[in-house]
């Protein structure tokens, strides 16, 4: 290993060279409170989910994070799939993101992405998805940091 990157892996530096758009949001309680957006779109009741231990009765990080990688990787398939002149026509994604401990006596998290392309030919949809894996935002932020398992269907 050298410089935190094993011999023979080739390492790509994702990060942005130009900040875009800069979203703010404040949590308050934890995961039995609520969060908040500064600029007002956003005021949720957050709650430990059941399996979890808690009542359920609020929304939760982790549905919080499958909503925003399902629609930043669905934007990313209709930014690729545009550039390339497809039919995404009926196009969607579902995320589920899953949260256990981990061997470190944290936590961690695994997301699976099902991805419909319904008018697409199976060997076209699997190329735009892995175009797409590369430009999503969310995905360069997990590569090789959780589980992100892909199912075209």
């Amino acid at each position: 290993m050298i410089d935190g990157t094993a011999v023979g892996d080739t390492a790509v530096d994702t990060r942005p060279t130009k900040i875009m758009y800069v979203a703010e949001a404040t949590a308050h309680g934890g995961r039995d409170g609520y969060v908040t957006s500064q600029d007002g779109q956003i005021e949720l009741k957050v709650a430990m989910p059941p399996a979890l231990g808690g009542d359920g009765n609020g929304t939760n990080p982790e549905q919080l994070f499958a909503a925003g990688y399902s629609a930043c990787f669905h934007n990313a398939l209709v930014l690729v799939g545009r550039r390339a002149g497809l039919d995404l026509t009926g196009s969607t994604v579902a995320a589920k993101v899953g949260i256990g401990p981990n061997k470190q006596r944290g936590y961690g998290l695994a997301v699976a992405l099902s991805v419909s392309l319904p008018v697409l030919d199976q060997d076209v949809a699997t190329k735009l998805v892995d175009a797409a894996h590369e430009v999503c935002p969310y995905s360069n932020a997990t590569r090789n940091n959780i589980e992100v398992t892909i199912l075209l269907g």
